[in-house]
């Protein structure tokens, strides 16, 4: 799954249609998409998107159910790490820093000490 965020926006709209529902058809998927293209460019994106190995299809009668070959939670770490690589030169201390500066970030004080517990093992870890 190594072309996750060379997706189109069209690939990227299809891709998280299919991780919020599960087993969906292409006009399904039609139908979820803002402004969507026609039936057949959708299709083709399917296509498109199974032929990078990013989905699989089954047949149910004469319709085809598509499904996201990678968890939502893997292509999402896989994504991450591509954008810290591509925006904060790899650096997740830049990554961090640049979410905790934004006036949109609130945290709790549950999210406070989750993150601290996570730091505290990355560093048993040595991470």
């Amino acid at each position: 799954m190594s072309n996750e965020l060379h997706w189109s926006r069209r690939e990227r709209q299809i891709m998280d249609i299919l991780h919020a529902r599960k087993g969906v058809t292409a006009a399904e998927i039609r139908a979820a998409m803002p402004d969507a293209p026609g039936y057949s460019a959708v299709r083709a994106l399917l296509r498109i998107l199974e032929d990078k190995g990013h989905v699989k299809h089954r047949q149910e009668g004469p319709r085809y159910v598509y499904v996201p070959r990678a968890s939502r939670a893997r292509a999402s770490r896989s994504a991450l790490k591509r954008l810290v690589a591509t925006f904060f030169q790899g650096s997740v201390t830049e990554a961090v820093a640049a979410l905790l500066d934004s006036p949109d970030t609130k945290l709790s004080d549950a999210d406070l000490d989750k993150l601290r517990g996570m730091i505290k093992q990355a560093e048993k870890e040595g991470r």
